[in-house]
C-alpha cells in the first residue's frame, strides 16, 4: 500500500517517516517483526513487481503492526509518489452489530454495485470452532496422560511389595511400631511423588517455553494452579498406593516373611 500520513494506529520503531510533500526515490517502511525475521534494515532496498514494472525502495523507517486486529494492516507501505498512479482499489474493514449485518451488506450492494463486501465474521466463527476443539483434543490427551502417570506411579508401588514386606518385617523386629513404620513409608511415597512432580514441572515448563518461544513465536505463561494441582495429585496418588500396599505388609507376620526371605 501507500500511505502520506503515518496512520494512529502505528509507531515508528526505528528512522523516521517521510514528509508529507515527498515526491523523491521509493521508500518504504516496513513492518518491524517481519524486517527481523528476514534481516532486513535501514538503508536496506526491496524491488516489488507490479504488473511487469518493478519498483525499488530504499526501507527508510520500521513500525510496529498488530495483526491481531481485525483492522488492515500491511508489512510494506511506500510512500504515496511512488505508487499512487499504478492501478489499485481500496479496501476498508466495518465493525457493525450482528444484526445490522445483513441490511448492511444490501445497502452496499444497492449502493455501490461495484464493491465487493465480504462477511469475516462466520470465517471467524469457523476457526474459533476449529480451535475450540483442538484445545478439547489437547486437554482429552492431556487427561489420559495424567492418568497413565498415576497408573505407572500404582504399579511402581505394587512392584514394590515384596521389598516393602521385608522392611516392615525388620523394622518390626528390631522393635518399630506401626505406626512408625507407616510414618516412614509415607514419608518415603511423598518424598518419592515430589520429585517425580519436581522433575515433570522443569522439563515440561521448559520444553513448553521452547515451544512457545522457537517454534510459535508466542508467549508463555504458566498456570501455576493447574501444575501444582498435577504434582500434588501425583503425590497424593502415589501416597496412597504405597499406603495401601503397607497396610498388607504390616498385617504381614514378621517371622514367616523373614523365613521366606531366607
Amino acid at each position: 500500500t501507500y500511505a502520506t500520513t503515518l496512520p494512529e494506529r502505528y509507531a515508528v520503531v526505528d528512522g523516521e517517516w517521510w514528509p508529507a510533500d515527498y515526491d523523491g526515490p521509493p521508500l518504504i517502511s516496513f513492518a518491524k517483526e517481519e524486517a527481523d525475521e528476514i534481516g532486513l534494515t535501514l538503508g536496506d532496498t526491496v524491488t516489488v513487481n507490479i504488473l511487469g514494472r518493478e519498483i525499488t525502495g530504499t526501507i527508510s523507517n520500521l513500525r510496529d503492526v498488530d495483526f491481531s486486529t481485525a483492522g488492515i494492516g500491511f508489512v510494506m507501505t511506500f510512500n504515496t509518489a511512488a505508487l499512487s498512479k499504478a492501478p489499485h482499489t481500496f479496501i476498508a474493514t466495518v465493525y457493525s452489530d450482528p444484526d445490522a449485518e445483513a441490511q448492511l451488506l444490501r445497502d452496499i450492494a444497492d449502493t455501490f454495485p461495484n464493491i465487493t463486501a465480504i462477511r469475516i465474521r462466520d470465517a471467524i466463527e469457523r476457526v474459533s470452532s476449529v480451535m475450540g476443539s483442538i484445545a478439547s483434543a489437547v486437554a482429552y490427551g492431556a487427561g489420559a496422560t495424567l492418568l497413565t502417570g498415576f497408573l505407572v506411579l500404582i504399579g511402581s508401588a505394587a512392584s514394590s511389595q515384596h521389598n516393602r514386606n521385608f522392611e516392615a518385617a525388620v523394622l518390626k523386629t528390631l522393635g518399630a511400631t506401626r505406626s512408625q513404620i507407616l510414618v516412614s513409608f509415607a514419608t518415603r511415597s511423598a518424598l518419592m511423588g515430589a520429585a517425580a512432580g519436581a522433575v515433570a514441572i522443569v522439563v515440561g515448563v521448559t520444553g513448553g517455553w521452547a515451544i512457545n518461544h522457537f517454534v510459535m513465536d508466542a508467549d508463555f505463561t504458566v498456570i501455576w494452579s493447574n501444575a501444582l494441582g498435577v504434582v500434588f495429585g501425583g503425590i497424593f496418588a502415589n501416597l496412597l498406593a504405597n499406603l495401601g500396599f503397607a497396610m498388607r505388609a504390616l498385617n504381614a507376620a514378621p517371622a514367616k516373611i523373614l523365613r521366606t526371605r531366607e
